[in-house]
């Protein structure tokens, strides 16, 4: 159940990118105006993940979490009758808000449940679905699109939403018992709020996952353009293409948990994000210098999103770990510092010019902060080894 809460985000964000280069040419904007409906679902999901949070670590997992995905399954049945680009950007500013409900659930359910290596792996196996969804979703937008117009693209979504707001209330117990429930009111939450943005190395941990995000969504913002309008791929070649980088990415996630047996999560995610920035500096290069062609862009954007996958996992559980007392506020500022840098990111590319080199040179940019914060201010060396243990705790019926 945790896995298909995690996919309404990348469903949501992903699906409809086959279309972007049509609602373009429908609505006679330019990419820039288009790439800012992205910016408004991951605006969504940032500031929702920071409403959800708090209120449930307040009122329990169960109900913000139907609540939200309520609010998505409208937003997607009205974006099917948008009539302008504004109107789709602030429908899609909704299900971005919708999307963070499960998203930063889901994250505080992996908290109540487990802790350390335990949920460095849990991460690990969501992080599966999380690469599973950019695969099928593209896919299933660029088929969509051979029978309907991009709308129908968002009567998929529809029913999708429908589908995991019937099973989440069928299936999902509550997960925070009432006496393990934070009731401070918003004087409660400023002050989580306040005792998370004092810590250094949290703060550190949830910015390297932001840029990490940032160069993931650079690729997501630019890739139809430049595969598409760049290299001639038709919308169900660039699917294609698109769940390559996927593969990377979820292969990289699934072999975190075998490294997991030999080194420490901070060792995972100082080396990714290395290897991440020696990839994104190759790309650059390929990129400005025209050589290798699809090719040359291809592999070593594939690289750096593998190494993406293995930071992602790691990033999370390091920052959570230490505030299990409130899980989800803190899950929810990690979720809107990722989805917030990466909503910058994502126009960042079309306003350099939406082709292969603007989109090369955010994803560096984005993994060379990622590296600088990681050494600068997390520190990893210094950071405590985590027990392999699992720490699990009562399922509140």
């Amino acid at each position: 159940m945790l896995g298909f809460l995690t996919a309404l985000g990348p469903l949501t964000i992903d699906m409809y990118l086959p279309a972007l280069p049509t609602i373009t040419e429908d609505f006679g904007a330019t990419p820039a105006a288009v790439q800012l409906t992205l910016t408004g679902t991951l605006v969504g999901l940032a500031l929702g993940q920071l409403l959800i949070g708090p209120l449930s670590d307040a009122a329990g997992r169960r109900a913000p979490l139907l609540a939200g995905v309520g609010v998505h399954l409208i937003a997607s049945l009205l974006c099917v009758i948008a009539p302008n680009l504004a109107i789709l950007g602030s429908l899609r500013v909704l299900q971005g808000l919708g999307a963070a409900a499960a998203a930063v659930v889901a994250m505080a359910i992996v908290r109540d449940l487990f802790s350390g290596f335990a949920a460095a792996k849990l991460f690990s196996r969501l992080m599966l679905v999380v690469g599973v969804a950019p695969i099928l979703a593209p896919t299933i937008g660029g088929q969509t699109l051979q029978f309907t117009s991009w709308r129908g693209v968002f009567v998929v979504l529809t029913v999708a939403a429908a589908a995991i707001l019937a099973a989440t209330a069928i299936v999902l117990p509550e997960t925070l018992p009432s006496e393990r429930r934070r009731n401070g009111g918003i004087t409660g939450t400023v002050r989580d709020y306040g005792r998370l943005l004092t810590d250094r190395v949290y703060l550190g941990l949830i910015l390297v996952a932001g840029l990490a995000m940032a160069a993931l969504f650079a690729y997501v913002s630019g890739s139809s353009y430049v595969l598409q309008d760049g290299f001639g791929l038709s919308e169900q070649q660039f699917a294609y293409v698109f769940a390559g980088g996927a593969v990377g990415l979820i292969g990289a996630t699934q072999f975190n948990v075998r490294l997991l047996r030999r080194w420490t999560p901070q060792q995972i995610l100082a080396g990714s994000l290395v290897a991440g920035l020696g990839f994104g500096l190759v790309l650059l290069i390929l990129a400005a210098t025209k050589t290798g062609g699809l090719v040359g862009i291809l592999i070593p954007l594939w690289l750096v999103l593998a190494m993406v996958g293995l930071a992602m996992p790691n990033a999370p559980a390091l920052a959570l770990s230490r505030h299990g007392e409130a899980a989800g506020t803190a899950a929810a500022l990690l979720g809107a510092v990722q989805f917030g840098v990466g909503a910058l990111a994502a126009p960042l590319v079309g306003i350099l010019g939406v082709g292969a080199v603007a989109m090369a040179v955010v994803v560096f940019g984005g993994m060379l902060a990622a590296t600088l914060v990681c050494f600068l201010v997390v520190q990893p060396h210094r950071l405590p080894a985590e027990q392999p243990e699992t720490v699990v705790v009562a399922v509140a019926h």
